[in-house]
């Protein structure tokens, strides 16, 4: 049985140097975000569970790798899938993408040639992490899935590049060949197989009028955000790496409204060093010029985690040890990102907001630390500059005292994801309570308008960074509130433009 262990050494090895070249290749087309994906598999890959449970297969149980991998990938990704966390269960999707890998280079299979691929829609019982990667983005029209979650990476790339996605869509694929005619409507949420003439002549109608728009837009590039009667809102664009930045400038985004800075800790095996972030945070101010670039401190814990931070199993991870909650527990991570912001804040127009805030006294809390933070920069002789401080208003405790709160920082930024699901108590990645989750509520727009108006006694400005600041049905709403500045997906900066503009 040894020789056999030694079979899968070696296609171990294999796997590697795929994961590699696909690293490189993911980094390159869609930043680190992407790359990260290929990042989590890499981790998977070293795993010493994984690796002595496929080793123990073999050896009790005299048995040949691939039959030794399918059965732990099997394992493990069912583990994952029993896991409550809805990160942790995503992840399902990469123990059996590795072990798939594992199993064909055994198998001494080749991995399908997506190079070659004519545009296509690709439809599936799911997709893969690394076959997503492999794809060339600009032959994808679509992606339907039968299985699939708003969180996995798929999802992720089809909203940052903008490609209609349909997950959860009841198929037979046996019924379902290459080479048939599909379309697919995104806003719709429909797709239809083999369409008749009529439907093709409608789905074309369609993409005519969509491509109409799409170049209507394309002409508010370098306009302002104005309404009709001369009044002005921001609009900013969120990202997660570095390598989002792109999207923003393509979609001329006035600035970045939110980067989530906790996709530097997500995907690797210990914390980024002050360097690394530096370097990061350095690079998206640069690349940004004079316009405003937004850093959320790190928001770990909840569906985001990252094995060494050793947070343990909570029954309820969406309240609790998270964010803001983890820096003030341990400083020592927090003063490291604030002293990595403080010194990229000298090459551009960068400002920092705290996540999770529920009272006055964390806020002075967080400038205590920052305070001791420029005084270890000043007596080391490193440059740094002390940039706008904000804090973002996501839980219904930060809206009633947002009024003591507004005299302690420079700028409020509301998340409206989560500020929804605590105010209406309801878990918003629980498909069973999608009826009633409503982010319309008349409670939400009210604790909105009561977070603006404080804000605004102070003389401090208010953004709006959840999902909501792209909700066009709220645009006008939000502007007739006094909101000033949303940040949405890139993709929807010049609709959001437009409508602003139509008012």
């Amino acid at each position: 049985m040894e020789s056999e262990i030694a079979r899968v050494q070696t296609a171990i090895q294999k796997t590697a140097e795929q994961l590699a070249e696909l690293y490189e290749k993911a980094q390159k087309e869609g930043g680190e975000s992407s790359a990260a994906i290929v990042e989590v598999q890499q981790m998977m890959l070293e795993d010493e569970d994984y690796l002595d449970a496929v080793y123990h297969i073999i050896r009790t149980e005299t048995v040949n790798g691939e039959y030794a991998v399918s059965v732990t990938g099997d394992n493990f990704a069912r583990m994952f899938e029993d896991m409550e966390d809805e990160y942790m269960r995503g992840r399902a999707a990469d123990v059996r993408d590795i072990s798939g890998r594992l199993a064909r280079n055994l198998a001494g299979q080749e991995d399908a040639d997506f190079a070659c691929m004519e545009p296509s829609i690709i439809v599936a019982e799911d997709l893969s992490p690394s076959q997503t990667v492999q794809m060339d983005k600009e032959k994808i029209l679509a992606f339907v899935t039968v299985h699939g979650s708003t969180n996995s990476h798929t999802a992720i790339l089809a909203r940052m590049m903008n490609i209609p996605a349909l997950i959860w869509v009841p198929m037979n694929l046996d019924e379902i060949r290459t080479g048939m005619k599909a379309v697919v409507d995104g806003a719709a949420g429909e797709v239809i197989f083999e369409p008749t003439d009529d439907q093709c002549r409608e789905a074309e109608e369609k993409i005519k009028a969509a491509q109409d728009k799409f170049r209507l837009l394309q002409e508010l590039k370098g306009k302002e955000n104005v309404t009709s009667d001369g009044r002005k809102i921001n609009i900013y664009a969120n990202i997660g790496s570095a390598g989002d930045v792109g999207y923003v400038l393509e979609n001329d985004a006035g600035g970045i409204g939110l980067f989530r800075s906790e996709f530097l800790y997500l995907g690797r095996e210990d914390f980024p060093t002050e360097e690394e972030q530096f370097q990061a945070y350095r690079q998206v101010v640069q690349t940004m010029g004079e316009k405003k670039v937004i850093i959320r401190t790190l928001d770990i814990g909840a569906d985001k985690q990252a094995d060494y931070f050793n947070l343990g199993k909570e029954e309820n991870p969406a309240m609790g040890y998270r964010a803001i909650r983890i820096c003030l527990k341990e400083p020592e991570t927090f003063k490291t990102q604030l002293r990595a912001l403080l010194r990229a804040a000298v090459y551009g127009n960068l400002s920092v907001m705290y996540p999770m805030i529920i009272s006055a006294e964390e806020v002075m809390r967080i400038h205590d630390i920052a305070e001791e933070v420029e005084q270890e920069l000043k007596k080391a002789g490193v440059p740094y500059r002390v940039p706008e401080q904000g804090i973002m208003i996501e839980t219904p405790a930060a809206v009633m005292v947002s009024d003591e709160l507004a005299e302690l920082v420079d700028f409020f930024s509301i998340g409206t994801n989560d500020l929804t699901q605590y105010t209406l108590a309801i878990d918003r990645q629980n498909q069973r309570l999608e009826d009633f989750y409503n982010p319309h509520h008349k409670a939400i727009l009210r604790m909105i308008k009561m977070v603006v108006d404080n804000a605004h006694k102070c003389g401090k400005w208010v953004g709006i960074c959840g999902e909501l600041g792209a909700d066009l049905a709220l645009t006008e709403e939000f502007v007739d509130m006094g909101v000033d500045e949303l940040s949405v997906a890139p993709p929807m900066v010049l609709k959001v433009r437009e409508k602003v503009r139509a008012m």
